[in-house]
């Protein structure tokens, strides 16, 4: 049973004991998580492989989840479906880390949630879109044009090269 404080703690001292080769799956299953205090997902699953290499322990790590987003466009809240996956080596020792700084733990416990969120937040998009086609907010009154037209129309434009426009 996990720790329901550190969800994403786990032992993987009895891995460092086996031989190269080795490895081990640690799966995950929530209905409702929190990352880094700040990332709400929903329908979390996945599975941490850990497995042993000459110069430490390798995790390999897949993932599934849902978040709640607001759209960019006409600023309503969606569901954003969500997929990511990470590799990771825990170091036994100075000489073996790699560019993520990662050292196995002298306990042997892995937390992975950083991690977690780390390789999450990259999968949320910058500015994200609720649907391909949608229409935003009216420029003049706020208007969801998803929902309906408000009948304004965008000003026309009064540069010299306006008319150019109607020869397309």
């Amino acid at each position: 049973m996990a720790n329901p404080r550190k969800p994403f703690r786990f032992n993987v001292g009895f891995i460092i004991h086996e031989e190269v080769g080795y490895n081990h799956d640690f799966p995950f299953e929530f209905e409702k998580v929190t990352l880094g205090g700040d990332l709400e997902l929903r329908n979390f699953e996945g599975s941490v492989n850990v497995g042993k290499t000459p110069q430490g322990l390798i995790a390999q790590g897949k993932f599934a989840a849902e978040t709640t987003l607001t759209c960019s466009r006409c600023l309503t809240d969606f569901v954003q479906e969500m997929d990511w996956e990470f590799t990771e080596l825990y170091a036994f020792d100075q000489r073996s880390v790699t560019d993520s700084g990662l050292i196995l733990p002298e306990d042997a416990h892995l937390d992975v949630e950083e991690l977690l969120r780390d390789y999450a937040v990259l999968e949320i998009p910058i500015n994200p879109i609720c649907k391909a086609g949608c229409l935003g907010l009216c420029s003049e009154c706020g208007q969801n044009l998803n929902e309906k037209d408000c009948g304004h129309r965008p000003a026309e434009p009064d540069s010299p090269f306006a008319k150019l426009k109607d020869l397309l």
